[in-house]
């Protein structure tokens, strides 16, 4: 597998949460490595409150841990 993250440090909070969104968007990308599968499978979820709730709750955690990996910015 290619080294893609090679820290959880960033310089501000809006820069953590853009790293919280890519590291759900890969974690979404290496369980389903199929481009067209998840191409496929996007419209059904784009219209479900509860597919898009969970998302940002995928991204709620992972920015609980890149906050926690810098210290929460202090």
């Amino acid at each position: 597998m290619e080294e893609w993250l090679p820290s959880l440090k960033t310089d501000t909070p809006q820069e953590g949460y853009e790293l919280a969104i890519k590291l759900a968007r890969k974690g979404v990308a290496l369980t389903q490595p199929d481009a067209e599968v998840r191409k496929k499978l996007r419209g059904i979820y784009a219209e479900n409150a509860d597919s898009l709730t969970l998302a940002s709750q995928v991204i709620a955690i992972h920015y609980q841990t890149v906050a926690a990996a810098n210290d929460y910015w202090k």
